[in-house]
């Protein structure tokens, strides 16, 4: 697992998130990554489709809300890191 990957696990960890997803940008090529709480680890389109079966009602209004912040992120040459709980009791 790449300096990243182990550090967005660990914040999910302490965080206590059911997942952690980032988004990062090279030479204008943007990639994505998606790890769950068990070590799985989703790449770019397969990310995109776990993120959306994860908030199977929300995803639209989140990625809407979430995107400019991202973007602002990258522009400023940051790593974007989202670390998510999807239940609401907790």
């Amino acid at each position: 697992m790449s300096v990243c990957c182990r550090n967005a696990y660990e914040g999910l960890k302490a965080d206590r998130d059911e997942f952690v997803f980032a988004v990062t940008e090279n030479s204008g090529d943007v990639a994505m990554v998606l790890i769950t709480a068990d070590k799985t680890v989703y790449l770019n389109e397969d990310a995109t489709e776990q993120l959306a079966k994860e908030w199977p009602i929300a995803y639209k209004t989140n990625i809407k809300r979430l995107i400019p912040m991202m973007a602002e992120d990258l522009a400023n040459n940051i790593i974007s890191v989202n670390g998510v709980k999807t239940d609401t009791s907790a």
